[in-house]
């Protein structure tokens, strides 16, 4: 009978391809890799924030007894720190290598699942503790109004991109009872993954509405492209490891080595992943009333994540008057209650 040598990179590409398809909630989040935070002092990047010019005017055929007024052009930096191992670790006897599997690409499998579990709950984490500056309330009796508020909050928040609401079963619940929300066009195979797609609720009022189990305390969260980064790589393979390698899928790269325990007379083996999340947070700008030159905020903001209650009346809370101020938004927002 022929020996067939069993590859790791062929392996390991079945562990990243089942890690990809688990994640849900990482799966929309915007990627990034590790090889920035290389050589850096703590394992932290300070990420360049473009920072606002304001335009100005200068009267026709004045008499030039006025000059040009210069402005200065900076940027902020936000500090992202990367350094997180997450792994699955499982010991294989030679009876059970024997007798039970046949060959590692079902426990490959089942390790790169197990990984994407906790990459999911980890992103759930970071997504219950990331610093939200805008809470909305949905009205459980009028929870098409409400959404429709929801949207005029995110417009006047003023950044682009694609919006998708994190929802937790409740919330999941409630759009699901409601037929017309529910009878809405789903996301098509292209859109998505596979994981996040069969995640994937329906969209409307230009929002993806994506089920979070992992989501707990009966809140859900509202994000926009590149309110939350996803930072991933998989560890070198260690010289000394006689059976090793890497893969990625989609930007979700993992580490396989596998070793064997000769006085025990089992194996070892290993999955595991760097990893991190961060948020990303913006300068605001406003036309200042008086003068109609633009104004920046002093702080950045993060304004590309909004925090969402159900209760019995729909509300908006702001952190704070410069986002007031800055964005308009305030607890009246949205459409009449007989929209």
């Amino acid at each position: 009978m022929a020996h067939t040598p069993v590859k790791p990179e062929r392996i390991v590409a079945t562990a990243a391809a089942a890690l990809e398809a688990s994640v849900t909630l990482p799966g929309a989040f915007q990627r990034e890799g590790i090889e920035p935070f290389k050589g850096a002092k703590d394992d932290t990047i300070n990420i360049k924030v473009e920072g606002v010019l304001p335009y100005r005017t200068y009267g026709w055929r004045n008499n030039r007894s006025t000059e040009l007024i210069f402005d200065e052009y900076s940027e902020r930096k936000e500090p992202v720190t990367f350094g997180d191992d997450i792994y699955s670790g499982v010991i294989l006897t030679d009876e059970q290598r024997t007798m039970d599997f046949d060959g590692w690409a079902k426990l490959a499998t089942k390790q790169g699942e197990a990984i994407g579990r906790g990459l999911n709950k980890k992103a759930a984490d970071a997504l219950e503790d990331a610093p939200y500056e805008v809470v909305v309330t949905l009205d459980q009796a009028k929870l098409r109004n409400s959404l429709l508020r929801l949207k005029q909050v995110f417009d006047k928040l003023l950044v682009p991109g694609a919006r998708t609401i994190y929802t937790d079963t409740d919330l999941e619940l409630m759009l699901l009872d409601d037929d017309k929300l529910a009878s809405s066009s789903h996301i098509s195979d292209s859109d998505a993954d596979t994981a996040l797609k069969e995640a994937t609720l329906f969209k409307r009022y230009g929002f993806n509405f994506v089920r979070a189990q992992e989501l707990t305390g009966g809140t859900s969260y509202g994000l926009t492209n590149g309110g939350m980064i996803f930072v991933t790589a998989a560890p070198s393979v260690p010289e000394s490891a006689a059976f090793g390698a890497s893969a990625s899928v989609n930007g979700v790269a993992l580490r396989w080595v596998r070793d064997f325990e000769i006085r025990k007379s089992q194996e070892l083996s290993v999955f595991n992943a760097y990893h991190s999340f961060h948020v990303t947070k913006d300068p605001l700008v406003v036309l200042d009333g008086t003068t109609g030159q633009p104004k920046v905020t002093a702080a950045n903001h993060f304004v590309r994540g909004v925090k969402i209650e159900v209760g019995n009346a729909y509300s908006v809370e702001v952190a704070n008057t410069e986002l007031t101020t800055f964005t308009g938004i305030t607890s009246s927002d949205g459409l009449s209650d007989g929209a």
